[in-house]
């Protein structure tokens, strides 16, 4: 008995997918070393910002970009930074944490333009916070556990920051009469202010990012605007 028809037997259309040879799957394409280069450091960024630098080990870039150690071995080999020598981790991180100063800097810089002082602070403000939005994987790398001898790269930045509006609060400060000489210590205030609340805002997102920049310079101008030239601290007067 025949329980399988002849191809002669079937319709035209199911003979001649019988009788069609199998389709090998297409071959997936090769990636550049450039290619590959970014894919590990999309993959890292990621990794990173999840896990935490301590967590994250070569194996597991490996697993999670779909390739050998080797490869993640080949593209960041380590070496001796400022006389200090670094792993693949610690190379790779190392390239990470640079690109995210780099658009930082660029972020912030761009606020830096105004050479009016509340407007410089508005439009700071609003670039590390749309930095965040749009970063936030970044920002959790910069902000957070940095491996010992690569810290501080976020904090430096800042401080870098602070110096550009150190010289405007001054130029501010000799037109009101007050003191320039105090302009560091309002200018590191200001930007640290800024930088905590970006920290905190990362975390939790409410209120919106022109709210928060707006009670950020609401608070900050208004203090700017009031400020006495001879300040006092009235701790003791007032609970006397």
């Amino acid at each position: 008995m025949q329980l399988v028809p002849n191809d002669d037997e079937l319709p035209t259309e199911v003979a001649s997918v019988r009788r069609a040879p199998a389709q090998k799957p297409a071959a997936r394409k090769r990636m550049s070393g450039l290619e590959r280069r970014e894919q590990l450091i999309v993959v890292g960024r990621r990794l990173f910002a999840e896990m935490g630098y301590e967590s994250v080990t070569v194996e597991a870039i490996a697993q999670a970009a779909k390739v050998s150690k080797p490869v993640v071995y080949e593209h960041f080999a380590g070496g001796e930074v400022d006389g200090k020598e670094y792993g693949t981790k610690e190379a790779l991180y190392a390239v990470i944490v640079d690109r995210e100063i780099a658009e930082l800097l660029r972020a912030i810089q761009s606020g830096l333009e105004s050479h009016h002082p509340r407007i410089m602070l508005e439009q700071t403000t609003m670039a590390l916070l749309t930095y965040i939005e749009q970063n936030d994987e970044g920002f959790q790398i910069l902000v957070r556990d940095s491996p010992l001898g690569m810290a501080g790269s976020f904090s430096n930045l800042m401080a870098d920051i602070a110096l550009r509006v150190q010289h405007l609060l001054a130029r501010e400060f000799k037109m009101r009469g007050l003191n320039p000489k105090l302009a560091p210590l309002y200018a590191q205030s200001l930007v640290g202010m800024i930088a905590l609340t970006g920290q905190w805002w990362l975390d939790v997102r409410r209120p919106g990012k022109k709210e928060v920049a707006a009670h950020i310079v609401n608070l900050a101008w208004n203090g700017l605007k009031g400020l006495e030239a001879d300040p006092k601290v009235r701790s003791h007067d007032l609970q006397a």
